[in-house]
């Protein structure tokens, strides 16, 4: 197949590399892919005000910033400015696949030479900062969609009468995300991602942590984002490491008996995934996959926007004897093995040939 991916900007952003591992699994299975996007736009004057404020520095403007894309078998153009993506920019092609509400418009407006039109809904984007309404529409374009959690599955039937999304689960990459069995750490360890964006809950989970401390005052968190904000600060003695590469991530992961996830909104949550599979239990609030994901003794569920409860399940599993402890880091393995790039590319494939072929 002719396959082409129509993206915003690219980064090192969860829905980027999903997107980045589908296009090279398809280039390995001999297919023709292609993918185009924007440049990133100049900061706005509320983002330089409040990086100012917060990390008293002005932002960089980087129009074509890393991304997941970058070194992939993938032939990847960046058009020239910021605009919408038109049939002048992308080749004819058996399938195109929009990846964001934006590109979801771009799409359904060209010719039907460029190929069945596909949207890969990687979550609800009906953000405060987002047109709300041209958002909405999107989700009733007639594109067929490719969701990658059963909750937006169920979300495109209910709210927006679409009952023919197709489910294609995120997965995790065993090969860099792996650790070989092991016991507690000697001193009780959480771990969290650092993210100020609201959805994310990382405010909730650093409440936990602190809550937690005054049972366990020797409970240690290890962290890693892009950068950290006088808004959302770390507790004391905190480790956070700032842009982290592939294998300090697995490295953190396998150095937590837990792993926060407190978010409020999410898509999929591919932390949880990447944490379980190195042996590393989560603690989650029902967002995103999560229910799927830590279902039957897998990891522990906890409501949203709820410190205290996630604070009890911390000291829970940080107390357990080691031995049921190990039975819940081995579930969590297990559960995270499951959900392989193997089994997810396959099932992508065969979404894209199915609708190709008018199914």
């Amino acid at each position: 197949m002719r396959i082409t991916f129509v993206l915003p900007v690219v980064d090192l952003s969860g829905g980027n590399r999903v997107i980045a591992t589908h296009a090279q699994r398809l280039v390995e299975r001999g297919h023709q892919v292609t993918a185009v996007s924007v440049p990133a736009p100049p900061p706005s004057l509320r983002d330089r005000a409040r990086a100012l404020i917060r990390q008293r520095r002005v932002p960089r403007h980087v129009p074509h910033p890393v991304s997941h894309l970058d070194g992939l078998r993938v032939p990847h153009r960046v058009v020239e400015r910021l605009r919408p993506i038109t049939d002048a920019d992308v080749p004819d092609a058996d399938v195109i696949i929009a990846t964001w509400w934006e590109t979801a418009e771009w799409v359904a407006r060209l010719s039907p030479s460029k190929g069945q039109k596909v949207y890969l809904v990687q979550g609800h984007e009906v953000f405060e900062y987002l047109p709300r309404g041209r958002v909405e529409a999107t989700y009733r374009l007639p594109l067929r969609k490719i969701a990658v959690a059963q909750w937006l599955v169920d979300l495109m039937r209910e709210r927006y009468g679409d009952a023919n999304s197709i489910l294609v689960s995120n997965a995790v990459d065993q090969a860099l995300f792996n650790a070989p069995p092991r016991d507690k750490q000697a001193v009780p360890t959480v771990g969290v991602m650092y993210t100020e964006l609201r959805c994310k809950g990382c405010d909730i989970s650093l409440r936990a942590m602190s809550i937690a401390r005054q049972s366990i005052p020797d409970l240690r968190l290890l962290t890693f984002g892009h950068g950290l904000s006088a808004a959302l600060p770390l507790p004391v003695g905190a480790l956070f490491l700032a842009h982290p590469t592939a294998e300090q991530i697995r490295a953190t992961y396998s150095q937590c008996d837990v792993w926060l996830f407190g978010a409020r909104e999410e898509g999929f949550g591919l932390p949880i995934l990447e944490a379980m599979a190195c042996r590393t239990p989560v603690i989650g609030t029902p967002a995103g996959a999560a229910p799927e994901l830590l279902a039957d003794g897998a990891g522990i569920l906890v409501p949203r926007e709820d410190p205290n409860v996630m604070a009890r399940a911390i000291v829970e599993v940080c107390r357990m004897e080691n031995a049921v402890w190990r039975r819940l880091s081995d579930a969590a393995h297990a559960r995270a093995n499951q959900y392989s790039w193997d089994k997810a590319s396959l099932k992508f494939e065969a979404a894209l040939t199915e609708i190709v072929a008018g199914r």
